[in-house]
């Protein structure tokens, strides 16, 4: 099984960005789907985009679609979250995820999902 440490939150301010990382260690971080999702003050976590084991299949959640682009790179065993455009309602704490489920699988598998890094803060400012 992998772990998960995610980095690169931080406070900015609106229409800035940001690009969190995912770094994974252990086995078989490439055999995993990898997602991030994120958790607002007083709110549930939320799914913000998924990606399949290879890079081929991505899913975003509607909210960030044309401003969060996801990727990884397998042989740095890394996923990253490019966050631009950055909007006030998307300050919470930002995890990432590896699960052995398809990417599309995982937005609905949120309670199930196996493995889950410590989360990283992101606060836009208005």
């Amino acid at each position: 099984q992998v772990q998960l440490v995610e980095s690169g939150g931080g406070l900015v301010q609106a229409g800035g960005s940001l690009r969190l990382s995912c770094a994974a260690s252990g086995r078989s971080f490439s055999s995993y789907a990898m997602g991030w999702f994120r958790q607002a003050p007083g709110k549930e976590r939320e799914f913000v985009a998924a990606i399949s084991w290879n890079g081929g299949r991505i899913y975003y959640t509607d909210s960030v679609k044309g401003r969060f682009t996801i990727s990884r790179d397998n042989a740095k065993n890394t996923v990253y979250l490019q966050m631009n455009s950055l909007k006030p309602e998307d300050t919470a704490v930002y995890y990432c995820a590896a699960d052995r489920t398809t990417a599309r699988d995982m937005a609905h598998r949120i309670r199930n999902l196996e493995v889950w890094g410590q989360g990283t803060l992101v606060t836009v400012s208005s």
